[in-house]
């Protein structure tokens, strides 16, 4: 399965390394990580590193046979896919999108959610389905004030932290990231390995952030730490800004973000300057129903919950961000659209 938006060359590229691998014994699916430019990296499963969740998820969305999930996310992607595979197992029907928007017809008989935060976003923004009674949202991060505008239309959210390549790792349905039944975190120097039955078994690709140790831990590289017993996420080692004298990590940056009034999203960046190795710089995504502060009062709001290296020093703003195919803001095209000037400043 593949996907319309995928380039012609992407697509030839995901069906040259899936030829070249030939048959994988053992193996029931392949998914895809998310992006939509490069190599494509295929990662296999098991069919029971899937299998083993279903009970957790079925429990933590009280499913039941008569419901009807909706999966706005191309099938193509390991987020829609696990749902796929779940209702064969489970006996509820699925609804998939017949655009690649959320649509009233689309949300007319679902009962369940699974996809990102900014579809989940686009639902709450139509009022919602009318028999639309919980969602499971994964792919990025939830902002509190989206979750609180889905409950107020009725709609039960669980949030949860997971990957492509570990599965569920930590799930939220309202008091913040706990561990998933059957995973082991354990925190190496702030980055994040589990022991887990639903671990992916290899990638076709070389390269990537998935890496397995000799007793069978995994991690993709996500750092984070242990607060008051719920589990907070700090982003990739990779992606941390080094300005002056000081380390960013961008995912802390963009969560304060997404609490002011008017953003509804944003993505962090280093932008290059010669002296102090990079700017802390914001891209944002202003919200409908609020008119988008200036930069002045978006550095003054930014201050209140953040250091003064970390507030963003430039700010940009687009209707909407770029996003991958699964709803992620598509971090590298987003950057090269900012440095090749494409992109405007948000007015002062």
């Amino acid at each position: 399965m593949g996907d319309d938006r995928w380039s012609a060359e992407h697509s030839a590229n995901v069906r040259r390394v899936a030829a070249e691998a030939g048959p994988q014994p053992g193996q029931a699916w392949a998914t895809m990580t998310s992006g939509s430019t490069g190599a494509p990296r295929i990662l296999l499963r098991e069919a029971a590193s899937w299998a083993a969740s279903f009970a957790a998820i079925t429990g933590l969305l009280e499913l039941t046979p008569e419901d009807s999930v909706y999966l706005p996310a191309p099938a193509a992607s390991s987020l829609s896919l696990f749902s796929v595979a779940h209702a064969f197992a489970a006996g509820f029907s699925l609804v998939l999108p017949r655009g690649h928007t959320v649509s009233a017809s689309d949300l007319a008989d679902a009962t369940v959610f699974h996809g990102t935060p900014s579809a989940l976003r686009s639902i709450v923004e139509a009022g919602g389905g009318p028999r639309l009674r919980a969602a499971l949202v994964g792919g990025a991060d939830l902002d509190p004030r989206l979750r609180r505008r889905a409950e107020d239309l009725g709609i039960r959210v669980v949030s949860y932290y997971g990957a492509a390549e570990l599965s569920f790792v930590a799930a939220d349905a309202g008091d913040g990231l706990r561990g998933f039944p059957g995973v082991e975190v354990a925190l190496r120097d702030g980055e994040l390995w589990v022991s887990s039955p639903y671990l992916a078994s290899h990638s076709l690709s070389p390269g990537g952030p998935f890496r397995r140790d000799e007793a069978g831990w995994a991690t993709v590289g996500d750092r984070a730490e242990w607060v008051d017993g719920r589990l907070e996420l700090r982003g990739r080692a990779d992606d941390a800004i080094l300005t002056a004298a000081a380390t960013v990590i961008p995912a802390e940056v963009e969560a304060a973000l997404r609490g002011i009034a008017g953003v509804a999203d944003a993505v962090v960046f280093g932008y290059p300057a010669e002296g102090v190795g990079a700017l802390v710089s914001a891209v944002v995504e202003p919200e409908a129903a609020h008119p988008l502060p200036s930069s002045t009062e978006l550095r003054r709001l930014a201050a209140l919950t953040l250091a003064p290296a970390h507030i963003p020093r430039r700010w940009f703003e687009v209707a909407e961000l770029p996003r991958t195919v699964t709803g992620k803001p598509a971090r590298t095209e987003i950057v090269r659209r900012v440095l090749a000037g494409e992109v405007d400043h948000v007015a002062k």
